[in-house]
């Protein structure tokens, strides 16, 4: 029988997406944002020095968003000669604008980015449908499961650290949620689901047990991330920085973790639905075997992960011909390699323990195959 989109579900999924598109943050009433085009642009005071630009740029700009749309604004874009942050326009460009809005008039204009949300959004346009097109109904399920998640660090997870509460317990309580959320809303209510949901909270609380114990043993002290001096500085002094990387270790390390139980998982099920008769020890073993295999890859996916993101930072290195001491010794390469390692101690735990609680879960008493498939079908 051709299972098809339940109406509810596809209205949920629009809602909470539309939802995160539209609502953002309230705005200083005085202070509003506006897109805008570039219709010409000002460059007697920019100093080139080398590659980058210092002093400022004026822009004018067509507003095109917001209730001032239809006027023309000089702007002021300041440049710090960092190049990594700054933007420089040319007309045409369409940006973003910080308006000041004094008795209902533009008193003054500010350039903030260019404006790309409007390709971000036809990438992520791709990416939605390769999903549903491939994956069909459980891709559906794995889009709901990512706007969730999106929706559960942005509006939960990121507000709580930022009041002040403890890193670890979000983290905890927040992988909870999303493992929850992820897991069965693909997988569904099923023995798979279970197995995997209980398999990588196990592997993660080791993860966790870890990161705190080796943690402040490295002297990190949390302020290698990206922006971390920029937060604090900006009147959050009273933040615990390190417990805050360590929560930004376990999160990185989840979503392999989740991963790789449920490749292992779903293996094990599958092998059980073929062989109903198979025994529990041949089942774990077998739920074993896959496990060595994807692990064996996924600690070097989370190597190449992390080190594309210091890609500029290594080749410097190497340039320079920098020691191997001074490099595992460096700050932020201290800190990758915590990272890194704490993650692949996360994903080699989370293999086993699912195959053992997977192989129980599978061959309880009266779990059989039309068993089995009974709960996918409700699911």
């Amino acid at each position: 029988m051709k299972r098809v989109f339940p109406p509810l579900f596809v209205l949920v999924l629009i809602a909470l997406f539309t939802f995160l598109l539209t609502n953002t943050d309230e705005q200083n009433e005085n202070v509003i944002e506006a897109k805008g085009v570039v219709i010409s642009v000002d460059n007697s005071e920019v100093v080139n020095t080398g590659i980058g630009r210092i002093g400022f740029q004026l822009a004018e700009v067509m507003l095109t968003g917001s209730r001032f749309k239809g006027e023309r604004v000089t702007a002021i874009n300041n440049l710090l000669g960092q190049m990594e942050m700054d933007e420089f326009y040319e007309p045409g460009d369409k940006l973003i604008t910080a308006l000041l809005v004094q008795n209902g008039e533009i008193r003054d204009a500010k350039t903030i980015n260019r404006y790309r949300q409007g390709w971000e959004l036809g990438l992520f346009g791709v990416f939605v449908v390769l999903l549903i097109v491939y994956a069909r109904f459980i891709g559906l399920k794995a889009l709901l499961s990512f706007v969730a998640s999106l929706y559960i660090l942005w509006k939960i997870f990121i507000p709580g650290l930022l009041g002040g509460g403890e890193p670890i317990f979000y983290t905890v309580v927040t992988l909870s949620l999303l493992t929850f959320v992820i897991i069965f809303s693909v997988a569904g209510f099923t023995k798979k689901g279970v197995a995997a949901f209980l398999g990588t909270i196990t592997g993660l609380a080791a993860a966790i047990a870890v990161t705190v114990f080796f943690g402040s043993r490295l002297g990190l002290m949390g302020m290698t991330q990206p922006f971390a001096q920029t937060l604090v500085l900006s009147g959050h002094m009273d933040l615990d920085m390190l417990r805050i990387f360590y929560a930004s270790v376990i999160i990185g390390a989840s979503g392999a973790a989740m991963d790789i139980a449920m490749d292992v998982a779903a293996s094990m099920d599958e092998i059980k639905a073929k062989r109903p008769d198979i025994a529990m020890k041949e089942l774990i073993l077998s739920g074993f075997n896959v496990g060595r295999a994807v692990v064996g890859t996924m600690t070097t996916t989370l190597l190449l992960a992390y080190s594309g993101g210091y890609l500029t930072l290594i080749m410097l290195f190497v340039s320079r011909e920098t020691s191997f001491m001074r490099i595992m010794n460096f700050k932020l390469v201290a800190a990758e390699v915590f990272r890194t390692l704490t993650g692949s101690i996360g994903l080699v735990l989370v293999a086993p323990v699912t195959a053992l609680i997977a192989g129980w879960i599978l061959t309880m008493a009266g779990a059989d195959k039309e068993e089995i498939e009974s709960a996918e079908t409700d699911s």
